[in-house]
């Protein structure tokens, strides 16, 4: 192996705690995660979408983007595929071999047996169980061609090995299985490439380093010198320089992670005037050349940035205001011409309270609450400020914005946790909601403004946080079966009910403690953590025997209240089951 590929390989063994692998399937879960992280910018567990294993005809990792989630699970992309009203579909699909040069059999065989798997037919070789599940997801989402009709799946096969170059005939070969992929009619494009070790070693490093971005704006001028600011400017940039060299990620969607400090997401058309109008001015060829005057523009705040004339460079940057101006233009970038231009302010800032009044500025121009703005600032800033304040056994690292740890080579991967994983942390946990979390953005929407909220006790979401983190450890290690992984959810909350019984959180500091402390004697020691979760492992399989037993797969009753409910059951006891006793406040 190239030593350059084997010294990151080991220091990604150990960054992600993946000692236990062998050096193939690391190899394997580390050119799934450079690969992967070009279509999707949140944090994963790199071991994840691995499928290595017997009968798996090549497919090393396997990752489904749909409408922007990366998904592994066929339970998961039939979730959100069928809340959806349309299907965004990105399928990747990566063979991974740690020999020095590419082979011609290799992408040959991979072709073919692509063709069966994504194929509407059957698979004619054995298979295993993570080939199955690759098939169901497709029909997930071609259960309804109808959410297809804007744009059908695009397929990204990758083959990956340490050699220096790819051979004429190779790539001949490449071109060849994107013809064979491609006559299926199933996918609106097949990208089949060879991916050299350079190439590895540049994409692992896009996947480790804060995002950047380099763009022209030559219509300028500087603003006076603010406190807590750098420098700061105020212009026009053209629509297609921005949508080009500023939201385009390297798998051709939009860098979702530049638009985590606003409040709201992208909201769509449906039922949104601004918007529809947005879309209207840039398909009016007299109107999108005034754009600049009809639309309010962005604001970029980043913590590094340097210009070289009419250049600059950005890093570690955020669009804090514009989220909805920016998707819009990225969805309808066809219409756009050198005369559509955005107005941008840019903000060179690496003070976070300046940054964090920047981001309550902007958003309060837009019908959000202080409340929220509340919210998303000062209150995670303190949970990011108390997870790091404990011992370096018990440190935890609260991820407020993407990729903040990147550079901290003291940091170990797996202690990081995102708001995302938090958040369903929390929820499983503290507010019993362990089937709903595969229900993400529902149950956010339903119980959003129950979370981070001013009073709440940061105890409460460190020890979900450091269970959690305990968890995926004993998953990770083989502890326990990784076949358990898809109850993780439910495995929390059972935690949670075996050591402080079924109550709701305390809005006491001092009980906060003290209960927490109970729950994290038992996570920071290994042993006992792992004692404790086998042992509810039996109640948990009882729960999963009589789901079974009515004919439900372990991937879709954990998504059901029902088997909440028996495994509240068979943890407590039948006196003490009912969600309204549990702290849900009503039954569900």
């Amino acid at each position: 192996m190239d030593l350059v590929i084997k010294s990151k390989l080991e220091q990604f063994r150990k960054d992600w705690d993946l000692t236990a692998l062998s050096e193939d399937q690391a190899f394997e879960a580390f050119a799934g995660f450079s690969v992967l992280s070009s279509f999707y910018e949140d944090k994963f567990s790199p071991d994840a979408f691995r499928t290595g294993g017997g009968n798996d005809l090549g497919i090393d990792v396997f990752g489904m983007l749909v409408n922007g989630e990366l998904l592994h699970d066929a339970a998961d992309v039939r979730e959100v595929a069928e809340r959806a009203k349309k299907l965004d579909v990105r399928v990747v699909v990566i063979q991974a071999k740690t020999s020095a040069s590419f082979e011609t059999k290799v992408v040959s065989d991979l072709a073919e047996n692509l063709r069966h798997i994504l194929g509407p037919e059957d698979v004619r070789y054995p298979s295993s169980s993570g080939i199955t599940n690759i098939r169901e997801c497709l029909q997930a989402v071609y259960g309804d061609i109808g959410k297809l009709s804007d744009r059908p799946p695009r397929l990204h096969v990758r083959y990956i090995s340490t050699g220096e170059q790819v051979a004429e005939m190779i790539d001949q070969k490449a071109r060849s299985a994107e013809d064979q992929l491609t006559s299926l009619n199933r996918f609106e494009k097949v990208d089949f490439r060879c991916v050299t070790r350079h190439e590895l070693r540049e994409l692992y490093q896009r996947a480790t380093t804060a995002l950047s971005a380099t763009f022209t704006m030559p219509k300028k001028i500087t603003l006076p010198r603010i406190p807590g600011v750098e420098q700061s400017f105020q212009g026009l940039l053209a629509a297609t320089e921005l949508v080009d060299n500023v939201l385009t990620d390297p798998g051709g969607g939009v860098h979702r992670t530049l638009f985590l400090e606003n409040v709201r997401d992208f909201l769509g058309y449906d039922k949104n005037d601004v918007n529809q109008k947005i879309r209207e001015t840039l398909r009016d060829p007299e109107r999108r050349q005034r754009f600049a005057v009809l639309n309010n523009g962005v604001t970029i705040v980043a913590r590094e940035l340097t210009t070289l004339g009419d250049e600059i460079r950005v890093r570690d940057f955020q669009i804090v205001n514009g989220c909805q101006t920016c998707h819009v233009l990225f969805d309808q970038r066809s219409q756009l011409t050198d005369a559509v231009q955005v107005s941008v302010r840019l903000v060179h800032s690496s003070d976070e309270d300046v940054i964090r009044g920047i981001v309550a500025a902007t958003n309060r121009q837009t019908a959000i609450s202080e409340e929220d703005l509340s919210a998303r600032e000062e209150f995670h800033q303190r949970l990011e400020e108390y997870f790091a304040a404990h011992d370096r056994s018990q440190i935890l690292y609260y991820e407020r914005r993407a990729k903040q740890y990147n550079a901290r080579t003291d940091v170990e991967k797996t202690r990081i946790i995102s708001r995302g994983q938090l958040t369903r942390a929390y929820l499983a946990m503290f507010l019993n909601e362990p089937s709903r979390v595969g229900h993400y953005k529902a149950l956010v929407a339903e119980r959003g403004k129950e979370l981070f909220k001013e009073g709440q006790q940061a105890a409460y979401y460190y020890t979900a946080a450091a269970t959690s983190y305990r968890l995926e450890w004993l998953l990770r290690n083989r502890r326990i079966q990784n076949s358990y992984a898809p109850a993780r959810y439910h495995l929390l909350a059972a935690i949670k009910m075996r050591i402080l019984g079924p109550g709701a959180p305390s809005p006491n500091s001092r009980t906060a403690i003290k209960e927490c402390d109970k729950i994290l004697k038992v996570v920071w020691k290994a042993t006992t953590a792992e004692q404790l979760v086998l042992d509810l492992l039996r109640p948990l399989q009882r729960a999963v025997d009589a789901e079974r037993a009515l004919g439900v797969p372990l991937g879709e009753m954990v998504r059901t209240q029902r088997f909440a409910e028996r495994v509240r059951v068979e943890v407590l006891g039948p006196t003490n089951s009912s969600a309204r006793e549990a702290g849900n406040g009503t039954a569900r």
